[in-house]
């Protein structure tokens, strides 16, 4: 009895599988058909095509480069150079001229010094500042035949640069900041300054101006070439 039923069973099994098998061919041979039809009604896709941009082959020469960068240079340096000039010159102190080039020595006012009235209040001996070359004080002085000398003595003391005032009870010239003297020429006497003051020329122009100009020739206080040269 168990013989025939497990060869029943087994039939069966069989017949069941044969049948799905067949549904599922049937419906794959209907959908195959199905799917190529919409397959061809679909419009074919057309793939984009990417055009690269043309690059020019023209690149400027050196030439052109160079006009260029003049061009530019140009336009940057004419307005700079226009205003830095006025802006130098107001640092130029102005002159009155006097022979041989030299430079109007200035009051404290700023006023060209005219040796004349100078003298109506300036003694024998004096020592008193005026602005010299480049603006540096300097000391205008009276000798004992009551006339400008024909030097000045630049107050820069030659140690660390303080203005050295002259002190007429001691006929010298004293440093406030370190203690180094001059004697009434502007040669050094007590250090520590290295030095001895710079000299400049003085003249009296046909105005009657008193100027200044620069001392190149030999330092007649040492016999020397000047140190200011």
């Amino acid at each position: 009895i168990c013989l025939p039923l497990c060869t029943l069973w087994r039939y069966l099994c069989c017949r069941s599988i044969a049948k799905m098998a067949l549904a599922l061919g049937s419906r794959s041979s209907v959908s195959a058909p199905r799917v190529a039809a919409r397959q061809a009604t679909r419009p074919a896709r057309s793939m984009p095509v990417v055009k690269a941009a043309a690059v020019s082959s023209e690149v400027p020469d050196m030439a052109k480069r160079n006009a260029m960068n003049l061009i530019l240079l140009g336009g940057i340096g004419l307005p700079v150079g226009a205003l830095a000039v006025p802006y130098a010159l107001f640092f130029v102190p102005k002159s009155s001229g006097g022979a041989g080039g030299g430079q109007a020595a200035k009051d404290a006012l700023g006023n060209d010094i005219k040796a004349a009235e100078w003298l109506k209040t300036h003694p024998k001996g004096d020592h008193s500042l005026a602005q010299g070359l480049k603006g540096d004080p300097t000391y205008l002085v009276v000798n004992q035949d009551g006339n400008i000398e024909n030097f000045g003595i630049n107050a820069v003391c030659t140690h660390l640069g303080c203005v050295v005032p002259w002190v007429g009870a001691e006929n010298k010239f004293k440093c406030p900041c370190h203690g180094s003297q001059y004697n009434a020429e502007g040669k050094v006497v007590r250090g520590p300054a290295p030095l001895s003051l710079a000299l400049a020329h003085t003249d009296i122009n046909e105005a009657g101006i008193v100027t200044l100009s620069a001392w190149t020739e030999t330092d007649f206080r040492t016999g020397e070439a000047p140190w200011w040269k």
